[in-house]
């Protein structure tokens, strides 16, 4: 799986996905992701028949769950594998981000333990359409009453189609709104306003519409917006409010032009402004969208120390601090790492030459700190012979198992006798439901302990064998 960066070239050609979708959030839309690109880096990749994003915020990568353009459940489920064997083999954190209400109890069963949030102030307003191009009933009086008195005030007023190039009043009109919003003095506020000025140009592009309304002459409103599925979104709505009533109209004119057939309108969320969330509470909401933040737990999460396992001739154990020297020489010993897969003079310090005995040591509770492995030094007789390593964590209860011994230890069963240990600590203790192993194809000795540990091939590529073991084998 390929990402590149979601750039505005890329964005139009995603448009059928956006334009699909039914999930109701308004993160999946063009007008979305052109807004907000500067503040999320969106990234994408389109595997399995679905659009698969991801941004960046506070620090953090965030997949969203996969777009599939046919609505296919079997099309979703291939995605999020693809997603979870990506973040995996790159050794990164899996977080996902807008998971609907009717995907989560999916993606919960599909992980088991897991992290979920929901923020108040990242969740979407949806409304009937109807609603706006009416405001039926009482619950509508208010609005319907400051309607009328625009329309009273302001009797020549018209609501017209944005031209491809807007004119001289709208741009007197977003420097007079953006001198307010600026004085509020939020980062928020400023960039939505540069975005605005940005996005105006594009609206044929992007496939976008929008209006402007004007009283006395000039431009007092503006609504720009985007139909997705069965929904309208509607990305920007400003007035001034010195023309009383000005926010009802627009957004009444606005439904009866653009929202056609639609049966919803998102009008975006609050970002926890609470004028504007009480404001959009005003309206009425059929529903307040949820937007649910899901970061699954491996089996590793669940582990607050490392454990001693216990065999006929071993233990494996944390190795201790008297044994820094021997780990030291097991772990940069060339003859014992050519098969292990890394290279420890990777990770030294910039201009490092030789690093002393603690360096490797601290290494390996660093990878356990980190929950990137867990590390255990093999003893017999109280002597450390080698290191045994549940890693590779996955996201569907699976783990890599890899050992290493001293020379002189070789050819007397310890190996294959701490394999089957810490995979009997992995399904009993961990609940790991899958450990895999591998060995490069000229290691014929440890494809030979591997089999006699209880690890069934599953395949081959020009450099390794693999090797499976679940709880029934």
């Amino acid at each position: 799986m390929e990402f590149q960066p979601l750039d505005r070239m890329h964005q139009e050609t995603l448009a059928p996905y956006f334009a699909a979708q039914r999930l109701h959030l308004a993160d999946f839309s063009l007008g979305y992701q052109f807004m907000w690109y500067d503040a999320l880096k969106p990234e994408y990749a389109v595997v399995a028949g679905c659009l698969v994003l991801r941004e960046y915020f506070s620090g953090n990568c965030y997949y969203h769950f996969p777009l599939s353009l046919r609505g296919d459940p079997a099309e979703e489920d291939a995605a999020l594998s693809e997603i979870e064997a990506f973040c995996r083999n790159a050794g990164v954190r899996l977080h996902f981000t807008n998971i609907p209400r009717d995907r989560l109890t999916f993606v919960l069963a599909r992980y088991g333990e897991a992290n979920v949030s929901n923020s108040r102030r990242w969740r979407d307003y949806l409304y009937t359409a109807d609603d706006f191009r009416n405001y039926p009933g009482k619950k509508y009086a208010g609005q319907r009453n400051h309607a009328a008195k625009f329309r009273r005030l302001y009797p020549d007023y018209t609501f017209t189609p944005l031209a491809a190039e807007t004119g001289e009043d709208v741009d007197v009109f977003l420097r007079e709104y953006a001198a307010g919003q600026c004085a509020k003095g939020t980062l928020l506020a400023r960039r939505e306003m540069q975005e605005v000025y940005e996005i105006l140009p594009r609206l044929g592009a992007l496939e976008l519409f929008g209006g402007a309304l004007r009283a006395e002459g000039r431009v007092v409103g503006l609504s720009v917006g985007e139909r997705c599925g069965d929904m309208v979104v509607v990305h920007i709505e400003k007035a001034l409010r010195d023309y009383e009533g000005a926010y009802p109209v627009l957004a009444q004119e606005f439904a009866r032009m653009f929202a056609g057939d639609a049966r919803y309108m998102n009008r975006m969320d609050d970002a926890g402004d609470m004028g504007l969330r009480k404001s959009k509470l005003q309206y009425h909401p059929l529903e307040v969208v949820d937007k649910f933040t899901v970061i699954p737990k491996r089996a590793i999460d669940r582990v607050s120390a490392l454990p001693e396992v216990r065999t006929p001739r071993l233990v494996l154990r944390p190795v201790a601090d008297a044994d820094a020297a021997a780990y030291a020489r097991l772990a940069s010993d060339p003859v014992r790492n050519r098969y292990w897969g890394y290279d420890w003079r990777a990770d030294l310090p910039a201009g490092a030459q030789t690093p002393g005995d603690v360096w490797f040591l601290a290494g390996a509770r660093e990878d356990f700190r980190h929950r990137r492995e867990m590390p255990l030094g093999i003893y017999a007789e109280g002597r450390l012979i080698g290191e045994a390593v549940l890693h590779n964590f996955g996201y569907r209860a699976e783990a890599e198992i890899g050992v290493r011994l001293f020379a002189d230890c070789e050819g007397q069963g310890y190996a294959r006798e701490a394999v089957e240990a810490l995979t009997g600590y992995a399904f009993a203790r961990l609940d790991l439901e899958r450990v895999e192993a591998k060995c490069y194809r000229e290691n014929a000795r440890s494809r030979a302990m591997l089999s006699a540990a209880g690890m069934r091939p599953c395949g081959e590529d020009g450099t390794f064998y693999y090797f499976v073991r679940t709880p029934a084998m």
